[in-house]
């Protein structure tokens, strides 16, 4: 239920347009002013992390937004996880996509046609995400960025209150779908803890009027707030969704806030450990999936970090794995390069040839056959598949990657009745 127009443009050219100078890197949950955008900017682009980020003072985000979108060469194209997976599954001409977020003139007239948006989700001003963006080797001041990537931030109220979740639920009736994709939680993070639990509560409460034989995938964001995090695990909604797409960061992120496996490692170093988040993955599953005594729905994870992806499903609820793994990573390439098909000569393998599958219980070690590209193991009733991916040596546009990996996933999935 996330959807706004995203920005696109070079992050040290915006900065310098607003005469913001180079300096020490500082992490900021909330971003109150263009000092603190400077320094959480820094931060992350030394590290070469991407980040999202609440930009709390409307007037300074409204001057930040208009000098963004006026920037000669900057890019406007529909944003927001939910409107991104939407466009991404929509570009299959047999699909019809419902879309609930607040659709301002711009962003409705981005939309692919089949892209379905009701009256109700109309609104008379766009909501403006920006989206800086900087290349491997890029310098600003002392700061060099280790690879490509971006910091995003935005002033955004209405995805900010999931205002759009209740007018979503209550259109499924007439549309009757077949897959449910729920995105946006991590932007109530710019709201207060009362608002953001009552919120929460009234999320869970819609989602749970969704009829369930229809599955749902949950589509989570970078998130900064441990106990917000703690309460999407644990109170309900992770029980309620059938599927959850994410990222290295949104992972260690998670095991972090709710106390799971190597959650005392702080950040990743370089290309993240196999085994790592094996066992991450493996214990959101033991722990918050379906299993005979627990009352969840939670079967299937699929996560992505650049260099390999790992489709992990709980026996008997999902088929077409190898396929599905395969053609989110498929989608990775082609769509950070801009190209069709995946182009050989401008992608690279950064994924380990050689990794073993746990760090916590006597792992098998796996060495990658370039015939069968997606490797499978398995551990205790959940299965494991596993597949490199083609790295975009120049990517043109790294945006809205994860969602496009996630709905081309989807799209491949093969949900058993039960």
């Amino acid at each position: 239920v996330n959807a706004c127009v995203d920005v696109v443009l070079s992050a040290v050219k915006l900065l310098e347009a607003l005469g913001l100078e180079p300096g020490d890197g500082k992490n900021h949950a909330v971003l109150n002013s263009g000092q603190d955008l400077k320094e959480a900017f820094a931060h992350f682009m030394e590290k070469g992390a991407a980040a999202e980020r609440f930009f709390s003072d409307a007037e300074a985000f409204h001057h930040i937004a208009r000098t963004a979108s006026e920037y000669p060469g900057a890019q406007l194209y529909v944003g927001g996880n939910a409107a991104l997976i939407g466009q991404k599954l929509a570009a299959n001409p047999d699909l019809k996509i419902l879309l609930c977020g607040p659709v301002g003139p711009k962003l409705h007239e981005l939309l692919d046609d089949n892209v379905v948006v009701p009256p109700e989700s109309m609104q008379e001003r766009d909501e403006f995400h920006l989206i800086l963006e900087y290349q491997a080797g890029e310098e600003w001041g002392q700061v060099r960025a280790p690879n490509a990537n971006r910091f995003i931030f935005s002033h955004d109220l209405s995805n900010g209150a999931l205002n759009m979740l209740e007018v979503f639920v209550s259109s499924l009736d007439e549309f009757q779908p077949d897959l449910v994709v729920l995105s946006g939680l991590h932007m109530m993070e710019g709201q207060t803890k009362e608002m953001q639990q009552r919120r929460l509560m009234e999320a869970v409460a819609s989602i749970s009027d969704i009829p369930t034989d229809i599955p749902i995938h949950l589509e989570l964001a970078s998130m900064t707030d441990q106990d917000f995090m703690s309460n999407i695990i644990h109170q309900q909604v992770f029980p309620l969704v059938n599927s959850i797409g994410l990222n290295e960061q949104e992972l260690l992120f998670l095991t972090q806030s709710a106390g799971g496996p190597h959650a005392s490692l702080a950040s990743w170093s370089g290309v993240p450990d196999v085994g790592v988040v094996s066992d991450i993955l493996f214990w959101i599953l033991k722990e918050h999936g379906k299993t005979a005594e627990r009352a969840s729905d939670l079967t299937r994870i699929h996560f992505h970090t650049l260099a390999y992806h790992i489709l992990v499903t709980v026996d008997g609820y999902w088929g077409n794995q190898v396929a599905a793994v395969a053609a989110g990573a498929r989608a990775a390439g082609t769509q950070a390069c801009a190209t069709e098909t995946i182009d050989t000569s401008k992608v690279f393998l950064k994924a380990p040839l050689e990794f073993v599958t746990s760090q916590i219980e006597a792992p098998s070690k796996i060495s990658l056959n370039p015939d069968e590209p997606v490797v499978h193991w398995h551990r205790e009733g959940i299965s494991f598949h596993f597949t490199p991916v083609l790295v975009c040596k120049d990517p043109v546009r790294t945006v809205g990657l994860g969602d496009a990996i996630s709905a081309e996933g989807l799209l491949y999935s093969e949900v058993y009745p039960q």
